[in-house]
């Protein structure tokens, strides 16, 4: 695109010097005028177009630096930054130009003003009682309805559909500065329900039911899947895909029985299988974090369930029924006919999926500075460049 631009700018150049030709030769008047005339209005062009061309060298450069330079979008110190403003705006502009364009599209839109360091634009600062947090919060509801309109503006809303939800549950470490997993256990970092279930939010319009709820367990590996069959596309057979489609709970209000696992690093700490979810480990974090002032479980002391240290239950997994106690606070008893009746369903799905499982070397098992992102494309241009460091790997220490 710029050296379109630029190309642009030559050409431009080069039919106004010709129109300047025939300009004097038609001019009826002297020689001496109509030279001076046309080297006049040759100099104005030959002027605008080196403008022009300047401000697309300008625009080459800015476009390939402006989303990779963080600290080219400051946070001031009462947290007012205008970063959800611009990423909102690049939502919209990508919608409406896809207004006339009939191939399919996908826009991830990931932004992180809840996540610390919290930050909201002015006209959101001091709006919400819950704080910086709730200002945050306030601004995304906020930048979600626009991206909404400007999808119903485009006429595309009952051609799309949109998934809202997160990465994780609420940070409960980061106290004022977290959100709130309400009646759930614990938060982010663990395989509590805190730290594992998220709101989520599927949209579109004369597809799926307003106001309607399933309870179809779902995961957010699930989008791959679903995706694939919304654009007609297989899912493939070469490899394990490990989420599901989730179509036919979204437009025809079925249940696909499943299973989810949940793992800290490359143990399988939990399963849910239904209602009922068996803890086969269970942990909180180390003594020493806590003892840092870092608790993924603030005001939570569940005997026998959380734990500063990593407790085994393989032989005889915590199981809770999550329908009557969402909040994982009383397992089931061992000698319970439920206990047994939920174990017997929960076994055999473990064992094979234990069987089957290809482990993989995880990749964050190994660290090596030199794979940050030290010089980015561009940034010769604002000489921000840095210097890279030699390879060195070495293992990963994750506390959590």
């Amino acid at each position: 695109l710029c050296l379109f631009g630029c190309v642009c700018a030559c050409l431009f150049v080069c039919v106004c010097l010709g129109v300047c030709a025939c300009v004097s030769m038609c001019l009826s008047i002297s020689v001496c005028v109509r030279l001076s005339v046309c080297v006049s209005f040759c100099l104005h062009v030959c002027l605008f177009a080196c403008l022009y061309a300047c401000v697309c060298v300008l625009l080459c450069v800015f476009a390939l630096v402006v989303y990779r330079l963080y600290e080219e979008f400051p946070i001031m110190s009462n947290g007012e930054s205008n970063l959800t403003q611009l990423y909102t705006k690049e939502a919209v502009d990508f919608i409406q130009a896809r207004q006339n364009n009939k191939t399919p599209f996908l826009l991830y839109w990931a932004v992180d003003a809840t996540h610390t360091p919290i930050y909201a634009s002015k006209p959101f600062l001091g709006t919400s009682q819950r704080g910086l947090y709730g200002d945050a919060v306030r601004e995304l509801d906020d930048s979600v309805g626009r991206i909404l309109k400007a999808l119903s503006d485009a006429d595309l809303d009952n051609n799309t559909l949109v998934i809202f939800s997160s990465d994780n549950g609420g940070a409960t470490y980061a106290k004022t500065e977290g959100g709130s997993n309400g009646p759930l256990l614990c938060g982010k970092e663990t395989t509590f329900e805190g730290g594992m279930r998220e709101p989520t939010i599927a949209y579109w319009p004369g597809r799926i039911p307003a106001n309607s709820v399933s309870h179809q367990l779902g995961s957010l590996m699930d989008l791959f899947s679903t995706a694939l069959t919304l654009g007609g596309v297989d899912i493939p057979s070469d490899r394990i895909i490990d989420g599901i489609d989730l179509s036919p709970a979204l437009f025809n209000a079925s249940i696909v029985d499943r299973p989810i696992f949940y793992y800290r690093g490359n143990e399988m700490m939990a399963v849910r299988v239904g209602i009922y979810k068996a803890h086969y480990w269970t942990w909180t974090n180390s003594i020493d974090e806590f003892n840092n002032g870092v608790d993924f479980c603030p005001g939570e002391v569940i005997n026998n369930v959380t734990s500063h240290d990593q407790v085994n239950h393989t032989l005889q997994p915590l199981v809770f029924h999550l329908g009557q106690d969402p909040g994982e606070k009383f397992p089931l008893k061992s000698h319970s006919a439920n206990y047994k009746a939920a174990m017997q369903i929960i076994e055999p799905i473990v064992a094979n999926h234990k069987e089957k499982l290809v482990p993989g070397e995880p990749q964050l098992n190994k660290c090596d500075p030199a794979v940050q992102n030290w010089a980015p494309p561009g940034c010769e241009a604002l000489k921000k460049c840095l210097p890279v460091p030699e390879h060195k790997q070495t293992d990963c220490t994750w506390p959590h």
